[in-house]
């Protein structure tokens, strides 16, 4: 998966925005829902720096399912400068399948769409029963 390809992916889902506020070389991916929601803060599900070789992104992750992850694939570390037990940095460099690197994104986001209020979540048009 490429960067282009990469971003495609993170703002395809609902609600999902690209912010900087670290700068122009991070890209971090947000969810918000909307109908009013432009006002609140969004969440992060994702974050990368897309002109980086080899290409990495930085994604929520269950603490159980995170460990299992790392253990079983190299790409698969404790994502920097976040807290570690709920983040995992994930080299896209061709090891991991497309699919596999979407799956990992989209439990990123359902991780943290699952944290909003009931009304976000609803206005968003998820809910878990449906993924």
């Amino acid at each position: 998966m490429d960067a282009a390809q990469l971003r495609a992916l993170c703002l395809g889902f609902a609600g999902a925005y690209e912010d900087f506020p670290f700068g122009p070389e991070s890209s971090v991916f947000k969810v918000r829902a909307p109908a009013g929601g432009e006002d609140l803060p969004g969440k992060m599900f994702a974050l990368a720096s897309l002109d980086v070789v080899p290409l990495r992104v930085a994604l929520k992750c269950d603490p159980v399912l995170a460990v299992q992850l790392r253990a079983a694939h190299p790409e698969i570390t404790g994502a920097w400068h976040m807290n570690k037990r709920h983040w995992s940095d994930v080299r896209l460099d061709g090891s991991l399948t497309d699919s596999d690197v979407r799956d990992l994104v989209e439990d990123s986001y359902d991780l943290v769409v699952a944290g909003l209020p009931r009304a976000q979540r609803e206005a968003l048009g998820w809910s878990r029963l449906a993924r």
